[in-house]
């Protein structure tokens, strides 16, 4: 098992990679460092290796896939994960380090929103996309992480191998964040300076079809996380439009003692059902959720003594 990982996923990224392993190996000598490359196209990967970095591949596009077969093959103690395109410092990588180690924080989360992030990007969407996606994972899972979507954070062993990889693609920011919120995992915020990449170098992230991914990842984690709000407010929608479409019908009865539209109270009967259906189907999912909570838990004492045996030999 390695003291320390740092795992570097990468999609042509030979302009900038040879520097960011060097930083690395500068700011954490004893740390191994992986670069996993994704079907680059260009000599990325070769790069990284004159750099001193153990190069592996991941042939599934997507972030979301690398993340899975990264944590899937390295054991290590501190995980730290990093762009390969030299935006993210390596000097606050052994701050992260000693969170996770000495604190024993979970994930640590590299914050650029509290600095130099809205100065150095210059894609404004991309700014406006950052505080709506913080902002609703926030509000809707009570908590306050300060940077949802950085690809700079720490993690623990018992993260990685505890976390369920299902996103594909650039959302596995957003699922990391929100499956440590639920499993009332230890979060700790560090401060790090951001810089843009540099000229020539393209980001790979898509402003639209990226931003309605982590969108769409956040509505149906609610959904699978919190069943009972979720279900719950579909509920209400849909008893409120059942007592919209009433309200007149009630009063027609009371004034004449007839009813004039038999259609509207039958769709005003579905739409009641279908609302107490609703709210029962989220009851049912929030016990199984609450199940499921309990078995992870367990999962983290087997995990921790599976580290203290690595350890020991």
């Amino acid at each position: 098992m390695d003291k320390i990982a740092v795992l570097i996923p990468c999609y042509n990224e030979a302009q900038t990679i040879g520097k960011v392993v060097s930083d690395f190996h500068k700011a954490l000598p004893e740390a191994v460092i992986y670069v996993y490359d994704n079907n680059s196209q260009d000599d990325t990967a070769a790069i990284a290796t004159a750099a001193g970095a153990v190069v592996r591949y991941e042939h599934q596009q997507g972030k979301g896939n690398v993340v899975r077969r990264m944590f899937r093959e390295i054991d290590a103690e501190c995980y730290i994960m990093t762009d390969g395109d030299d935006t993210y410092p390596a000097e606050f990588a052994p701050e992260m380090v000693q969170k996770v180690l000495q604190q024993q924080a979970d994930m640590v989360v590299g914050d650029r929103l509290s600095s130099t992030y809205y100065a150095e990007n210059k894609r404004p969407f991309h700014n406006l996309g950052n505080a709506l996606v913080r902002k609703s994972i926030n509000v809707l899972f009570h908590n306050n992480i300060k940077d949802i979507m950085t690809g700079y954070r720490a993690f623990s062993y018992n993260f990685a191998k505890t976390f369920p990889v299902l996103s594909k693609g650039f959302e596995i920011e957003t699922e990391m964040s929100i499956h440590a919120v639920d499993k009332n995992l230890y979060i700790e915020n560090v401060i790090i300076d951001y810089r843009d990449r540099p000229e020539g170098s393209r980001s790979k992230l898509n402003t639209y079809s990226d931003g309605f991914k982590v969108l769409r990842t956040i509505l149906r984690l609610y959904r699978t996380y919190k069943p009972l709000s979720f279900f719950s407010f579909i509920a209400a929608l849909l008893l409120l439009i059942a007592t919209i479409l009433f309200v007149p019908i009630g009063i027609t009865y009371l004034k004449t003692g007839l009813v004039p539209r038999f259609p509207t109270l039958i769709v005003c009967g579905f739409l009641s059902m279908a609302a107490i259906q609703a709210f029962f189907g989220g009851l049912i999912l929030d016990v199984n959720n609450r199940k499921n909570r309990q078995n992870f838990e367990f999962m983290l004492q087997v995990f921790e003594e599976r580290k203290k045996q690595h350890k020991s030999n």
